[in-house]
């Protein structure tokens, strides 16, 4: 993209923005993961809910999690038009402009924190507040573009939504539901490294020095299995703690044990294939962690 077209870009006036331009802004895609992650949070939670409150609840994770995308693509516009990956992003597209994806993700922010407070608790409103500022600030506009362990810090904003989902229906932070977040906060690196490993020309290129790019191809590789290695018993974890029953502890070491495989494909791999398998993986991993977890405890398994 030419500089002349990337300041047309930013200079947008959204006239021209459609209903899809906005959803876009909203990361539809990691929105689905958080929300799935956050209704686990409350399935698994010990207590009840009114349905209506719990919808609600689900709804204020979703929104809050949009927000905050919609913040990061306003803040990382300059770089979302550099890389191949996200130049077709609404802003640098001329879709909509920078200050109206602000002012849209600001007022969404607010807004979901403000209902969650005001239908659910105090508490997961002010978790998700959390949530949202830590991914704003701390990762997007701090991070992001200072260390190569962005991702590793940063990937704690994605392991709020089972904690936000376990305070909607307890009112409180406990054991458990930390363990849910140490699940995602541990997911994270690898997952993200691998889709870096692929697209490490795209990162290099905008000045983002995530990790293959400041450190290396292998030594990435290596964080990325000693990081699978390590969740392997954190994710039997919520087995032992009575969150969920043997079915899920079962389908919980397979999934591990698969994912540390892919991991140690990628290590022997010298081309990105298997980087890209993994991250595809990994995707499907978390899903099926948490869905294995929600079954397994909805069948009465547990404890």
């Amino acid at each position: 993209m030419s500089d002349t077209a990337l300041q047309d870009g930013l200079a947008a006036d959204s006239k021209g923005a459609e209903v899809r331009d906005y959803i876009r802004l909203l990361k539809p895609r990691v929105m689905s993961l958080v929300v799935f992650s956050g209704f686990a949070g409350l399935v698994l939670a010990p207590g009840d809910l009114h349905p209506v409150l719990a919808a609600v609840a689900v709804l204020c994770i979703a929104v809050g999690s949009g927000a905050a995308g919609a913040i990061n693509m306003w803040y990382d516009r300059d770089i979302d038009a550099v890389m191949t990956r996200t130049r077709g992003r609404p802003i640098p597209r001329g879709r909509i402009a920078a200050d109206d994806a602000l002012a849209f993700g600001t007022v969404l922010a607010a807004g979901s924190v403000f209902l969650m407070a005001l239908a659910v608790n105090f508490m997961a409103a002010g978790i998700l507040a959390a949530a949202i500022l830590f991914y704003v600030f701390v990762y997007t506009m701090w991070l992001k573009r200072s260390t190569p362990q962005n991702i590793v810090i940063g990937g704690a904003a994605g392991a709020f939504p089972p904690m936000i989902g376990w305070a909607a229906v307890t009112g409180g932070i406990s054991v458990e539901s930390l363990v849910l977040f140490s699940l995602i906060f541990f997911w994270t690196p690898p997952h993200f490294w691998a889709l870096a490993l692929y697209r490490r020309g795209d990162y290099a290129e905008a000045g983002v020095p995530m990790l293959p790019v400041v450190a290396g191809v292998r030594a990435t590789k290596l964080q990325m299995l000693i990081y699978t290695i390590l969740l392997l018993p954190l994710a039997v974890a919520p087995y032992w703690l009575g969150i969920a029953g043997p079915l899920y502890g079962a389908a919980a070491a397979v999934l591990g044990a698969l994912f540390t495989l892919s991991a140690v494909a990628v290590w022997f791999d010298a081309t990105d294939k298997s980087a890209k398998r993994m991250f595809g993986y990994s995707i499907f991993y978390l899903f099926a962690l948490f869905g294995a977890m929600m079954l397994d405890a909805g069948a009465g398994i547990a404890g």
